[in-house]
């Protein structure tokens, strides 16, 4: 099973084809979500995953320690016209994994297998901020911790991921 946070394998031959316009595609994918171009090579064959897209994420910060995105608030929320509690988690998850899928390195993934959210304060307009921050960077283990504000700067949600690490095709 492959996900949109584990680099390719060493070694993989140049894509040819399909596969090499599918590759210019995300790049363009990586471009207009802020993915920072160091990072391209690495998320070039699998993009930023098309949640991440329809949710309108965009990547401001990335590395293992911390990762910061934002979300818009419209297209986003639930029927009582406030931002829906699942995307406070889909904010978070997505910085959680990407920041220990860069931890994890080459030849090895991360795999999700806990999170959690609390929500502080609702919101139902302009954007959302998602801050991940380590608070564990092991072996096989990366623990981080995602605060979302509003564009005061008021929390709304603080959540938590733990990614297992593993070597790629264990």
């Amino acid at each position: 099973m492959m996900d949109n946070f584990t680099p390719g394998p060493a070694g993989e031959a140049s894509p040819t084809g399909m596969e090499a316009a599918a590759k210019a595609d995300f790049r363009e994918e990586l471009f207009a979500a802020g993915v920072p171009e160091h990072l391209h090579d690495w998320l070039a064959g699998y993009g930023i995953g098309a949640l991440v897209v329809k949710m309108g994420i965009r990547f401001l910060e990335m590395s293992p320690e911390r990762c910061v995105a934002t979300m818009p608030v419209e297209g986003n929320t639930q029927v009582a016209g406030i931002l829906h509690g699942g995307a406070h988690v889909v904010l978070a998850e997505t910085l959680g994994s990407f920041a220990a899928g860069m931890h994890a390195g080459p030849g090895r993934q991360a795999l999700g297998i806990e999170v959690g959210a609390t929500h502080h304060r609702a919101v139902s307009a302009g954007t959302v901020t998602g801050t991940c921050t380590a608070i564990h960077l092991g072996r096989t283990l990366a623990t981080h911790e995602i605060v979302m504000t509003d564009e005061q700067g008021r929390r709304l949600s603080t959540a938590r991921i733990t990614n297992l690490i593993r070597d790629i095709g264990r």
